[in-house]
């Protein structure tokens, strides 16, 4: 006999759209997550020529993952357009949104805000405090009001008007925020634990080498201090 335990533990209870926005990024902690609330996953990847859903209808929420990107490169990713729209209407129909680092500045951008194309480089385990807002957060605030997570980022973006700034450090003013009931950007990388960091020194190995040269020299120092309090 199924059990109702049993029942509830093969339902789904939501469906969660994820847009990758280059190859090799993975859902890491997040992905671990959604697969903990049961969640289904439907991946998308625009930048290789594959569709988005023309609205919110069949989504209960949408994540838009990192990239190499800037919130700008309308001509590089052509579908950027639509993807803007698309986030709006997630929100606007109260469904929860999520965007991590690229996808926290397409996020502002939707929205309002005015994106800066470099000049705000933050790279590996970097420190982060948590605002008054940020301590009352119904997302947020189960975090240490300061904490290090990992960062890969040269682009930063001002607040859309109304959004609730959440987070913030000396770097990078704007490293979360919130708009209405359930639209969150994130700038750090929360995904990225321990082990998608080791891959993502491999894979990206090379863009690593140009853009922080000193990172493997590093590395192993940053990890030891606080990689595990960030995993």
């Amino acid at each position: 006999m199924i059990t109702v335990c049993n029942f509830l533990s093969r339902k789904v209870f939501m469906r969660v759209l994820v847009i990758q926005n280059v190859e090799g990024e993975g859902t890491g902690q997040l992905g671990a997550a959604l697969a903990e609330a049961n969640a289904e996953i439907d991946l998308r990847h625009p930048y290789a020529g594959q569709a988005l859903p023309a609205d919110a209808s069949s989504h209960d929420a949408i994540v838009v993952l990192g990239g190499m990107q800037n919130a700008l490169d309308d001509s590089g990713s052509p579908y950027f357009a639509q993807l803007l729209d698309l986030i709006r209407a997630f929100e606007a129909a109260d469904r929860a949104v999520l965007g991590i680092c690229l996808g926290s500045q397409l996020l502002a951008r939707a929205f309002g805000g005015k994106n800066q194309v470099g000049g705000a480089t933050e790279f590996g385990w970097q420190p982060i405090a948590l605002s008054s807002e940020g301590r009352t957060d119904p997302v947020l605030s189960g975090l240490p009001t300061h904490f290090h997570c990992f960062q890969w980022h040269d682009d930063t973006f001002s607040l859309p008007q109304g959004a609730v700034h959440l987070a913030g450090n000396d770097a990078v003013a704007n490293q979360a925020f919130r708009i209405g009931r359930a639209a969150y950007g994130i700038q750090f990388h929360f995904e990225a634990d321990s082990s998608v960091v080791r891959r993502w020194n491999e894979s990206f190995a090379g863009l690593i080498a140009e853009r922080q040269p000193d990172w493997p020299a590093r590395y192993a120092s940053e990890a030891a201090r606080h990689a595990a309090a960030a995993d």
